[in-house]
């Protein structure tokens, strides 16, 4: 059972994955061996971090393909063990489609995927080059997730294995700012993040165009917390980095990371 004082900083609809992390960190450290997740968004990663920190002779290493992956598997495991890349069994594909005659979409492939019954948690990071497109999967549900995905749409597509170290560049700029915010509802960040209104944004949100760590969120007041990747249709996404101190003003000091695809 998690302590209550470490349940009170997270929201009620993430305690039950804080208390499976709990469990599992806990048997790492009885059972003597390392244990891998499937693959965790940033905010989980960082509710993982926060439970790893409570206990002793325990340690946690993230991986999701490449550097700068969102998506990432944790590996726990105790601190005399040295794990290696290989241990995260993360692997990756090539989306081969005809490119002359269509377009993919981030929202399209992994529509494509979880429609075919594949969890999210078992994809990494979709990524492109602006017409190329990658995936990273969990290495030992690749031969079925390749079994499972023949179309993205009405679009025909085959899976080819692919290096990680032979992965795309992903085409997307990327701009860090720190400002303030009245509060850290959901709509609050949105019209900052995107430069529009709170009204628009509002409306954005409600009309189900925004997800909450690639999870369809349609409430305005949704509060949230650090490392939280939100996804606004047509703009891109906002990461909530880091939150500090409160202004003379009673304004809350946010340092968000804006993610915008590259035209």
């Amino acid at each position: 059972m998690v302590d209550i004082n470490i349940e009170q900083h997270f929201r009620s609809d993430e305690v039950p994955f804080l208390e499976s992390m709990d469990s599992l960190v806990g048997r790492v450290q009885n059972e003597y061996r390392d244990l891998l997740t499937d693959f965790l968004n940033p905010r989980q990663q960082f509710i993982l971090q926060t439970v790893v920190n409570r206990y002793d002779g325990v340690k946690l290493r993230f991986f999701g393909g490449f550097e700068d992956s969102e998506m990432k598997r944790a590996l726990i495991y105790p601190d005399y063990f040295e794990p290696q890349q290989t241990y995260f069994q993360v692997s990756a594909y090539d989306i081969d489609y005809p490119q002359k005659f269509a377009t993919l979409s981030h929202g399209q492939i992994l529509g494509s995927l979880m429609g075919s019954g594949i969890e999210r948690e078992v994809i990494g990071d979709i990524i492109t080059d602006g017409t190329n497109w990658q995936f990273m999967v969990k290495a030992e549900m690749a031969d079925y997730v390749a079994s499972q995905l023949d179309h993205v749409g009405k679009v025909k597509v085959r899976l080819k294995p692919v290096a990680l170290d032979h992965l795309l560049n992903p085409n997307q700029e990327l701009e860090t700012v720190t400002t303030t915010v009245s509060s850290l509802r959901l709509d609050v960040l949105v019209a900052e993040g995107a430069h529009i209104s709170r009204h628009h944004a509002k409306e954005l949100v409600e009309t189900g165009r925004v997800r909450v760590n690639w999870a369809e969120n349609q409430r305005p007041d949704y509060e949230l917390g650090v490392s939280d990747i939100i996804s606004v249709r047509g703009f891109g996404r906002i990461v909530l980095l880091e939150i500090g101190g409160m202004t003379k003003k009673d304004k809350i000091r946010v340092t968000l990371n804006l993610i915008k695809p590259n035209k």
